[in-house]
């Protein structure tokens, strides 16, 4: 596994021993794996990293696990979360998945079953990333984007040469279509793993897109920012 297909797991657990064992056994695996011992850690990790999985435990000081899944699910954020839990209470299961958890293990469990898991809820995740493909040429309201030769042909009749990174981001844009794209996965699909340049830099390429395929680049019809969210491309 290359490091750019290395999948990005945060680690939250406040046991020690545990906490390495299981940081040990993912990186093997050949996971890229982040620690985080404490609700407030873990918030501030999501915050400035994208990750392909969380692995949460409920007992965590500070800010409690479900507390932490709560607030990762308010900021639209998917990613995948697997709980732990020392507790074998239906009660506390329902609650963890109410929250917003994808899966939930009970303490102790077995490490191949979580190793198991952890696969099993990434590649998922993976998936349904994935909306549609988009051929190598591209036409949306007189505009024509060529993604392999890195062109484009403007209504107005320009013809524009693309950087790299402004075809990754128009094709990550396009095969969403009609659906906000997060920072966090921009940042993760163009940028890639913990290169992270601020909101700023996105806003700009996402101006210059308007500059070249919006007749009125002021009120776009196609290259939209949703406020706090991401952004979203319609044709």
């Amino acid at each position: 596994m290359s490091k750019e297909n290395k999948a990005n797991i945060l680690l939250v657990e406040d046991e020690e021993n545990l906490h390495e064992t299981l940081k040990l056994n993912l990186e093997i695996e050949g996971y890229e794996v982040t620690s985080a011992f404490d609700g407030t850690a873990a918030l501030k990790a999501v915050q400035s990293e994208y990750f392909d999985l969380i692995i949460m435990d409920i007992m965590i000081p500070g800010i409690d696990g479900i507390t932490v899944t709560e607030n990762i699910r308010v900021q639209q954020n998917e990613v995948p979360i697997l709980m732990l839990s020392a507790k074998n209470t239906v009660a506390d299961r329902v609650l963890g998945l109410k929250k917003g958890a994808d899966d939930y293990l009970t303490k102790p469990f077995n490490l191949e079953e979580l190793l198991l898991r952890v696969e099993k809820l990434i590649e998922k995740n993976k998936k349904i990333q994935v909306k549609e493909t988009v051929s190598d040429v591209y036409e949306f309201a007189g505009n024509k984007i060529d993604f392999k030769a890195q062109l484009a042909t403007t209504w107005n009749g320009n013809t524009i040469d693309l950087s790299k990174k402004e075809i990754q981001l128009l094709k990550l844009l396009i095969e969403n279509k009609n659906d906000v794209v997060t920072r966090e996965k921009i940042l993760q699909m163009v940028w890639g793993y913990n290169v992270y340049p601020t909101t700023r830099t996105i806003d700009n390429f996402i101006l210059s897109f308007r500059k070249y395929f919006e007749e009125d680049s002021r009120n776009p019809k196609h290259i939209h920012s949703v406020r706090g969210m991401g952004y979203k491309f319609t044709d």
